[in-house]
């Protein structure tokens, strides 16, 4: 049992859990390389992380966020020491986060993964990994549509997120000087989401609807778009832009 005030900080907690169980450790997930086992690992991993990065600038000693290498212990525990491991990494990421409300405002600028981030983001970005690696697990299920339906969900991803989402995706359309890829992802009654990248980087923002949009699509499969997802009906997306643009725009969105 997940302790209340965790559950109440991480409200995406508990669903998660219960997808993983209601799995084998080994089935596999809309995440090509990961296993269930896998993407608990990783989640495991994002809460010490996500901790240790906060509870360091909390003690005025800042680290440095470390990469994947972080997973490595994880991998090597059986599975009771990995679920006991990943029960009270979460706590701890919220008993951390509840310190740095209390003790630093709001607005508080912390390096996280080579960018500024607020005291709120980790505790936010771990609801959003929660949210994106459920799922992985059980791809469009009603569940899964609501909480990628949240307006927060997008809003976190392009401003507190942004950037690295293209960096993988940008690579791999090799652009040279003077070639440059735009689209508008767009659901009615939000703003767009414009991504853009040329020979010198990319960017990500929200914008006001104008012009036609590149993908018009439900807030849940744009999310998913962002992140380098495929929702399993296609259907739900809509294009008219040729597909040219469309290939490259969907190249752009690789994901991590």
């Amino acid at each position: 049992m997940m302790p209340s005030q965790v559950e109440e900080a991480l409200p995406e907690l508990v669903p998660f859990v219960r997808a993983v169980q209601g799995r084998r450790p080994d089935d596999g997930t809309w995440c090509e390389a990961w296993t269930v086992r896998d993407v608990l690992v990783h989640q495991t991993g994002n809460a010490e992380e996500l901790a240790r990065v906060l509870e360091a600038f909390l003690a005025g000693a800042p680290a440095e966020t470390r990469g994947f290498e972080r997973e490595a212990p994880y991998r090597r525990m059986p599975d009771s020491e990995l679920w006991a491991a990943f029960v009270s990494r979460c706590a701890h990421l919220v008993d951390v986060a509840s310190a740095a409300a209390d003790d630093l405002p709001a607005d508080t600028e912390v390096m996280w993964t080579g960018r500024s981030v607020t005291v709120p983001f980790f505790v936010e970005h771990m609801r959003q990994e929660l949210v994106l690696h459920r799922w992985d697990l059980t791809g469009d299920d009603r569940t899964a549509v609501r909480a990628l339906d949240e307006p927060w969900m997008t809003e976190h991803s392009v401003m507190s997120v942004g950037r690295p989402l293209l960096t993988k995706g940008r690579a791999g359309l090799d652009l040279g000087p003077g070639e440059r890829v735009e689209g508008r992802l767009r659901t009615p009654g939000t703003d767009d989401v414009v991504v853009t990248a040329d020979a010198d980087g990319a960017a990500i923002r929200l914008a006001a609807p104008e012009g036609p949009a590149t993908i018009e699509s439900d807030a849940a499969v744009r999310l998913l778009l962002l992140w380098g997802r495929r929702p399993a009906d296609p259907s739900r997306w809509h294009s008219s832009t040729g597909p040219e643009n469309l290939l490259a725009v969907r190249t752009l969105l690789g994901g991590y």
